[in-house]
């Protein structure tokens, strides 16, 4: 039945950086779990998309059927050959900000990972990424979100702000992962001052990844005043990185809603839909494929927004 729903729901450093030698990870999975406990083999050129869809009030819409969605690649329409919509175990990263500008939040941020923990799948795993000047892996790949939560109470916030290296470290964290769904959230105010990383890095390692990333973005409006260029930018990088994966940022610029925030998007994590196609382009150049997706929605419908990774990159042999 469709239905529209409100959607609530040891320290290892960063490295230094590397030249980029990258690979597409959705390309080169020999099986994708779908339902939980049943694995569906595929060859290795199947690509998945993750696609959530909302109304115009943003709550999610759940009971759509695999006719009701169109996937181009490059313009040219694709024929879906799996499609799901079951919440499936999902391997998580969460890069939770303990810089010094977090000194007067960190509370409230902590109560909104405990929210966002709560929404977990009993076959989820999680591992925690925290910064300040720099990136910490806290915990590796756990089960147990009473460990995460405890790592998350002793550490104080202090220092500057290494953002886009969190972001690295979380990623090359994920090429660990057990579970084909992966999402990265990132508990933050914004703004990067301390990286070694930049942006640029950042970006095409975010399209090669095949993992979405939400933020939960907790801007202080009155703040602003003092702030570098490089913080001011902020919210538009949260919100470039984010988008380019299917996933979105929340913008909180007050503190209270910060745990139905984190709530609503493991609630969107958990109603999303997938599918499943295999390239019309079977050349293997390397080269960035658009991805977009189309809904044919039910006739009595308003307007529905859907939100998708914009692509990927093809294999190189």
């Amino acid at each position: 039945m469709l239905r529209a729903q409100e959607s609530t729901t040891s320290s290892n450093p960063v490295p230094p950086p590397a030249p980029s030698k990258l690979t597409d990870v959705s390309h080169n999975t020999p099986s994708v779990t779908i339902h939980p406990g049943k694995v569906i083999r595929t060859d290795v050129d199947l690509a998945l998309v993750n696609v959530t869809v909302t109304d115009p009030f943003n709550r999610l819409v759940t009971g759509l059927e695999q006719d009701n969605f169109r996937v181009y690649e490059d313009n040219i329409e694709q024929e879906i050959v799996t499609f799901s919509s079951e919440d499936v175990p999902i391997s998580i990263g969460v890069i939770f900000d303990f810089s010094g500008s977090m000194s007067n939040k960190i509370d409230k941020a902590r109560e909104a990972a405990l929210d966002f923990f709560k929404t977990a799948n009993p076959l989820d795993e999680f591992f925690l990424v925290t910064f300040n000047e720099r990136a910490e892996l806290t915990s590796a790949f756990t089960n147990s979100v009473e460990d995460l939560q405890s790592r998350m109470m002793v550490t104080a916030p202090r220092g500057r702000t290494a953002l886009l290296d969190a972001i690295y470290l979380g990623l090359s964290q994920m090429r660990g992962a057990h579970n084909a769904k992966r999402a990265l959230l990132i508990l933050s105010d914004g703004g990067d001052n301390h990286s070694r990383y930049n942006e640029n890095d950042i970006k095409r390692l975010v399209k090669e990844a095949d993992t979405q990333l939400y933020a939960i973005g907790i801007y202080d409006p009155l703040g602003y005043r003092n702030r570098t260029p490089e913080e001011l930018n902020g919210p538009t990088l949260l919100s470039e990185v984010t988008e380019l994966t299917g996933g979105r940022v929340f913008a909180v610029e007050h503190l209270n809603e910060l745990p139905d925030i984190a709530s609503k998007i493991g609630m969107e994590l958990r109603n999303q839909y997938v599918l499943g196609y295999k390239p019309s382009n079977h050349v293997h150049d390397a080269r960035w494929r658009k991805i977009k997706v189309k809904l044919r929605a039910p006739k009595g419908l308003p307007p529905l927004s859907t939100y998708s990774k914009t692509g990927y990159y093809a294999p190189a042999h």
